[in-house]
């Protein structure tokens, strides 16, 4: 189903009139690393050889490093292991590779930049965390799982560097949580005209990100609305839209926690509990060096654990019905 959609237009449709250029002119944007940008250039070309896209990503040695350490480390049972780029990305697999290595661009650009409101490692542990969710909900939906996945690893790319910038902006928003609008990006809008969906997205636009993916980082706080959209049902942004539901550091949907909660009463086979338990599975599976101090479930006990709001009344609250109209087959 993805394939017959228009991801061109839904993100022209999106974005609008918004330019980067029409953000705050002191908003110091980060840029994509020189080797993602020619690799995403060269990988437009449906003839492009492997062999090609391989010397473009050598010619960065950070790029090349967490290529043969994802691969080495994603394919563990391999007599040998991956030597250089081409057999790496030839394991993988050509659509794969050019994911991972667009996400990890990404996030090269971004780390590189501090934020005094959010912590980074955490940041980055509930991205990966949020990213391995999605995957999961792709399989439940039989669609493609490593579009999900960087899609939602990318979701939020640019709030590191916006938290950073407008930081009296997001501290209010932090501070007094409780009396802010339900989304982040409401409060966005009415605080700056726009939300940081829609700067990532213009700014992932301009890096020549594929414009599925784009669509994933400007639609991922759809939320449930997602799963009852005709054309986006069944697709990766509705994995991310999924995703973002998950608690995170500065909790950007108010109820995030209890959508999820209530889609497994829609949804035979959504059960979050078991969900949350695979991606902190498979988190440590991967073996990426990094300890994971915050595993999703600890993160999410808390709320499970905690007296939240009943179907009937978060279905009052939620003004369009897009609950009652998940209908998914089972």
């Amino acid at each position: 189903m993805a394939d017959a959609i228009d991801w061109a237009k839904l993100r022209e449709d999106g974005i609008g009139r918004l330019a980067v250029d029409a953000l705050p002119p002191t908003l110091k944007l980060p840029a994509l690393p020189l080797a993602v940008t020619k690799f995403t250039e060269k990988a437009g070309d449906p003839d492009v050889r492997m062999r090609d896209l391989a010397a473009v990503i050598e010619t960065d040695t950070g790029l090349t490093t967490e290529l043969l350490r994802h691969v080495n480390s994603a394919y563990h049972g391999l007599r040998n292991k991956a030597g250089t780029v081409c057999q790496a990305m030839t394991l993988l697999g050509l659509r794969p590779a050019k994911t991972f290595v667009l996400a990890t661009g990404v996030q090269a650009a971004v780390r590189a930049r501090q934020s005094k409101l959010i912590n980074q490692t955490c940041f980055w542990n509930a991205s990966l965390q949020r990213a391995l969710f999605a995957r999961e909900v792709a399989s439940l939906l039989k669609i493609d799982g490593e579009t999900a996945f960087a899609g939602a690893l990318l979701q939020d790319f640019l709030l590191p560097v916006l938290t950073n910038e407008l930081f009296d902006h997001y501290l209010d928003f932090s501070a007094h949580r409780e009396s802010q609008p339900a989304l982040l990006c409401e409060y966005e809008q009415k605080r700056l005209g726009w939300d940081h969906a829609l700067a990532g997205a213009s700014l992932a636009h301009r890096w020549h990100l594929p414009d599925e993916l784009v669509c994933c980082v400007l639609m991922h706080h759809m939320g449930l609305r997602a799963l009852a959209h005709p054309q986006l049902k069944r697709t990766s942004v509705a994995a991310v839209a999924l995703s973002a539901l998950l608690p995170d550091q500065l909790r950007q949907d108010y109820s995030g926690m209890e959508q999820l909660l209530l889609l497994e009463e829609k949804w035979p086979l959504f059960k979050l509990r078991s969900l949350i338990e695979a991606v902190d599975a498979k988190h440590g599976e991967m073996a990426i060096g990094v300890k994971n101090d915050f595993p999703l479930a600890v993160r999410c006990q808390a709320i499970f654990n905690s007296a939240i709001r009943t179907a009937d009344d978060y279905r009052a609250a939620c003004q369009d019905g897009s609950l009652n109209r998940v209908a998914l087959a089972g």
